[in-house]
C-alpha cells in the first residue's frame, strides 16, 4: 500500500482503557497500513472528528461520559461517510445490534480475533471511500451540469449538452432541432444560463400558440390607436427579452406571411411596433426550435430559405430518448423521487420487472413521454413498489412495444450495427440479471456478489454503471 492510500485512511480508536488502545494500534496499524488516532474520552474524539476527519472510528460502547451511542449519533451528524464499528463487552449485545440500527457498520464482542477485527476495519476503508468517491463525483456532475436540467450520461447527450454550453459564449442565432419531447425548451435554457445575459429572464413565444393576426402586435408591440381596441401602447415580447434571449418555439409554424417581418429583425436588430412610423433597435439573443423538416417545407414554399439560413447560424440536433437507453435508469430514479415528494409518498421504488420494462418499451414522445409515464405510476400505483403494470395501462402499444421476456425484437436489432445491437443487449441482459440478484439478497451489496460469483467492487462499478441504487430493491 502506498504513502498515499495510507494517508488517505485514518483510524480513530476510543476507549477508556489505555492498554486496549496501545494494543489495538499495535495491530491494526500493522495489518491496516493506516494513520491512527487515539481518544480515551467521546468528547476527545468528538474534538477529532472535528479536526482530523478519519475514515473509520473504532469505538467502545460503555464509556464514562459520552457513550459509543451518542458518539454515534454525533458522527451520523457531523459526517454519515465515516465508517463506525463498535466494540462491546458482556451484556451489551443488545446495545450493540441497537447501534447498527442507528447506522453503525458493524460490532465486535470483547475479546475479538485480531485477524477478524482487521478485516472488517480494511472493508470499513473501503467503504468510507467509495462513499466519498460517490458524493465526489455525484458534486462533480452537479458543478458540470449545473446550467442544464438534462439528466444523464449518454454520450450523445454530453455531446449536445457540450454545444449547448459553447453556444452560450456566443451571441448568434442558434436552431435546436429534435423530436417532440427531446427537451428543446431546457436546450434553450441551457444555451441562456451560459451566456452572459442569464442574470435576466429569457423569454419564450410558443408560436403555434399566437393565431397569425395577433402575432406581430405580440412580439413587436404596438401604439395606442394602432387597431381597435388598442387603447394604450403595449411593449411586444422582444422589448421585453431586451438585454436578454428569446425563445421562438416551434418556429416551423409561424406564417409566411410573418416570415418576412421577423427575417428583418434578424437581420437589421430593430423591430417596428404597430402604429409607430419609426424603428427601434434591440438587443436581443434569438434562439428558434422545431422538430419539422424544415428544408422539405423549404421545397414546399412553406418556410424562406433565407430565414431558414439566418436562423441556422449555430444549430444542434438533440437526441431521442432511443439512443439514451443507458439513461433510461438514472431518469426513471430522478422522477421517482421528483413525484414521490410532490405527492408524498414515501420509499417508492421500482421492481427490477418494471425497470426492464421501461427498458425495452418504445416511447415516441421521448423524455416528456417518460416523464409523463412515471408521474402517472406515482401518483396512482396502490403500492410502493412499482411494477410493470403500473406503467402498461397508459401504454396502447404495450404488446408491440414489449416482446416476450424483455428480450429486443431481432427486427430491432437488425436496424443497428452489430456494435450497438450487442450493446443494448448486453446492457439489458446486465441490468436484468443485477437488479434479480438484488432483489433476492435484498439490496445487500456483499451478499449479491458473493452469490453471483464477484468481487463486491466489480459489482458495485456495475451499478454504478446502470445507475441502481442498492436501496432500490431493499
Amino acid at each position: 500500500m502506498d504513502d498515499k492510500v495510507k494517508k488517505s485512511n485514518r483510524l480513530l480508536i476510543v476507549d477508556d482503557e489505555r492498554d486496549l488502545l496501545i494494543l489495538l494500534k499495535k495491530v491494526l496499524s500493522k495489518k491496516c497500513e493506516c494513520d491512527i488516532s487515539l481518544a480515551e474520552t467521546g468528547f476527545d474524539a468528538q474534538q477529532l472528528i472535528k479536526t482530523w476527519n478519519p475514515s473509520v472510528v473504532l469505538t467502545d460502547i460503555i464509556m464514562p461520559g459520552n457513550d459509543g451511542l451518542q458518539l454515534l449519533k454525533f458522527i451520523q451528524e457531523t459526517d454519515p461517510t465515516i465508517s463506525s464499528i463498535i466494540m462491546t463487552g458482556y451484556g451489551t449485545v443488545e446495545m450493540a445490534v441497537n447501534a447498527l440500527k442507528n447506522g453503525a457498520y458493524d460490532f465486535f464482542e470483547k475479546p475479538f480475533d485480531n485477524d477478524k477485527i482487521s478485516r472488517v476495519v480494511r472493508r470499513a476503508f473501503e467503504r468510507t471511500k467509495l462513499i466519498r468517491e460517490n458524493q465526489r463525483l455525484q458534486q462533480e456532475v452537479f458543478n458540470n451540469c449545473r446550467s442544464t436540467e438534462f439528466i444523464g450520461e449518454a454520450p450523445p447527450l454530453r455531446h449536445a449538452i457540450d454545444r449547448l454550453t459553447r453556444f452560450g459564449q456566443s451571441d448568434a442565432t442558434v436552431l435546436i432541432r429534435g423530436e417532440s419531447g427531446t427537451g428543446k425548451e431546457i436546450a434553450a435554457r441551457t444555451i441562456h444560463l451560459a451566456s452572459k445575459r442569464a442574470n435576466k429572464k429569457m423569454i419564450i413565444v410558443n408560436c403555434p400558440a399566437l393565431p397569425e393576426q395577433i402575432l406581430e402586435s405580440e412580439l413587436f408591440g404596438y401604439c395606442k390607436g394602432a387597431f381597435t381596441g388598442a387603447d394604450h401602447n403595449k411593449d411586444g415580447l422582444f422589448l421585453e427579452a431586451e438585454g436578454s434571449t428569446i425563445l421562438l418555439d416551434e418556429i416551423a409554424d409561424i406564417p409566411v406571411t410573418f416570415q418576412t417581418k421577423l427575417l428583418r429583425v434578424l437581420q437589421e436588430k430593430e423591430i417596428q411596433p404597430l402604429g409607430q412610423t419609426k424603428t427601434q433597435k434591440i438587443d436581443v439573443r434569438v434562439l428558434a426550435s422545431t422538430n419539422q423538416n424544415l428544408e422539405e417545407k423549404i421545397s414546399k414554399g412553406e418556410f424562406r430559405e433565407d430565414l431558414y439560413y439566418r436562423l441556422n447560424v449555430m444549430s444542434v440536433v438533440l437526441p431521442p430518448l432511443a439512443e439514451l437507453k443507458e439513461d433510461i435508469p438514472l431518469l426513471a430514479y430522478h422522477f421517482l423521487k421528483v413525484y414521490e415528494a410532490e405527492y408524498e409518498r414515501k420509499n417508492m421504488s421500482l421492481s427490477p420487472e418494471a425497470l426492464q420494462y421501461l427498458l425495452n418499451r418504445t416511447w415516441k414522445g421521448n423524455v416528456r413521454e417518460f416523464q409523463n409515464c412515471i408521474n402517472r405510476a406515482v401518483l396512482l400505483a396502490p403500492e410502493q413498489i412499482l411494477k410493470p403494470e403500473n406503467f402498461a395501462e397508459n401504454d396502447e402499444n404495450s404488446k408491440k412495444t414489449t416482446p416476450p421476456n424483455g428480450v429486443v425484437s431481432s427486427a430491432d436489432l437488425s436496424n443497428m450495427t452489430y456494435k450497438k445491437a450487442k450493446q443494448i443487449l448486453v446492457s439489458e441482459f446486465t441490468i436484468s440479471y443485477l437488479s434479480k440478484i438484488l432483489l433476492k439478497n435484498n439490496g445487500n451489496v456483499s451478499s449479491a456478489a458473493k452469490k453471483s460469483g464477484m468481487e463486491r467492487q466489480a459489482l458495485q462499478r456495475l451499478m454504478r454503471k446502470h445507475s441502481l441504487q442498492s436501496n432500490s430493491f431493499r
